[in-house]
């Protein structure tokens, strides 16, 4: 789709002027001919760099309140133009406030909704400006923006479930690091003045220690200089198309947390395909959007081939049944949903199933995080501990035999 600003007159005679997605010019003069406006002047916008009121976003939470909002007073039968103004004003943010007027100055000017919502992809996401537009087609943009505030509120609501039970691990791993990084730069290395002047000889995994921990003392920068190189490093790499799929991956299969993190993606995949089907959204669209904001390679490449096996003709869950990311019994949820024609309920089961399963799993989790992490340090700074002590308790040995 093409941008194209446009000077019209509308039915009244009156000057006006907006913009208009359409795939050409010609598509473009039609839409504003159906809105009994006639075109003066159009033309595609050509500039890359983003206007001032295209660059801002919004705080945390401010999204969906927004769209609860709007769904409450344009289903009290307030206008729409009415409805943002109002949400202009209660903006908390001054990014959110720059989007909304802009938004506001291009339905004026003729624009649909969900096309001067797209003009801000940083706000409102892909499935967002799609359901809207399923909305608009539709007649029913109340209940799209229910159901959009329902999947937004979900959707948070699950982040928040899952960073909880990443902070406290993340934390204590930070201070695991701290700690052995003190020791080894801080206090074992004073250790090694002792045993030079007791000529006591140094067991295997003390030499070790102390050698590791003299580098690291006179070579602390560098030392930090390697890390931070190995930390970009990976982060160039997996952002590369091999790395993201290799680390997308991964993460489905890693041990303890890859079950958690394959249930969220799940989820995920069957509140967002639900909700693109409840509002409209035609099978082949919505199965692109799930795969755009899927947020895993391994599911979108999944659902790519899965909506071309749909294009052919083919059941939806024929394909997916061969992906070994979706379990049978979801691929059997969306074959019964697809023979009783009530696909979108039967997504929802599913996604309401894998929620409570997160959930669950989360406090589990958070259960047994604590002692692993205990298990952990006691392992690090115990084994620092031992080989530290270990030649003065091979002194005491010796002292006790020759006396």
């Amino acid at each position: 789709m093409t941008t194209f600003r446009y000077n019209a007159r509308d039915e009244k005679g009156r000057n006006v002027s907006g913009t208009v997605e359409a795939p050409n010019p010609q598509e473009a003069a039609t839409i504003l001919r159906r809105r009994s406006i006639v075109a003066t002047d159009l033309r595609a916008e050509t500039s890359a760099k983003p206007t001032k009121a295209a660059r801002p976003g919004c705080r945390k939470g401010e999204l969906e309140l927004f769209t609860r909002q709007m769904a409450t007073m344009i289903g009290a039968g307030i206008p729409l133009l009415e409805s943002l103004e109002v949400m202009e004003e209660q903006a908390e943010s001054p990014g959110f406030k720059t989007v909304v007027h802009a938004m506001i100055e291009d339905i004026r000017g003729g624009t649909d909704l969900s096309a001067a919502m797209g003009r801000f992809p940083k706000v409102f996401s892909t499935i967002y400006v799609s359901m809207v537009r399923a909305g608009e087609a539709s007649g029913q943009l109340t209940e799209i923006l229910t159901r959009l505030a329902e999947y937004l509120e979900a959707s948070q609501k699950l982040k928040r479930d899952i960073k909880s039970a990443m902070t406290y691990p993340v934390i204590s791993l930070c201070l695991v690091f701290a700690i052995t990084g003190f020791l080894m730069i801080g206090i074992v290395p004073k250790f090694k003045e002792i045993f030079d002047g007791l000529g006591v000889p140094l067991p295997g995994i003390t030499q070790a220690l102390m050698g590791m921990s003299i580098f690291l003392r006179d070579n602390v920068v560098l030392a930090l200089a390697a890390v931070a190189a190995l930390v970009a490093g990976f982060m160039f790499w997996k952002r590369t198309p091999r790395g993201t799929r290799v680390m997308d991956r991964f993460i489905l299969t890693v041990p303890v947390f890859g079950p958690l993190f394959r249930k969220v993606a799940l989820s995920r995949f069957a509140r967002t395909f639900s909700t693109l089907i409840r509002s409209g959204v035609p099978i082949v669209a919505a199965l692109e959007i799930v795969g755009e904001t899927s947020g895993n390679t391994v599911i979108l490449e999944a659902v790519t081939r899965a909506a071309e096996s749909v294009k052919t003709g083919e059941s939806l869950a024929a394909p997916l049944a061969k992906e070994p990311i979706f379990p049978p019994m979801v691929t059997r949820m969306i074959s019964i949903g697809e023979r009783t024609g009530a696909l979108e309920q039967l997504l929802g089961k599913v996604s309401e199933f894998y929620d409570q399963q997160v959930e669950a799993e989360v406090k589990a989790l958070t259960s047994l995080i604590e002692p692993i992490l205990i298990v952990v340090m006691g392992v690090v700074v115990g084994g620092i501990v031992l080989a530290v002590f270990l030649p003065i308790f091979k002194l005491q040995e010796a002292l006790g035999a020759g006396g």
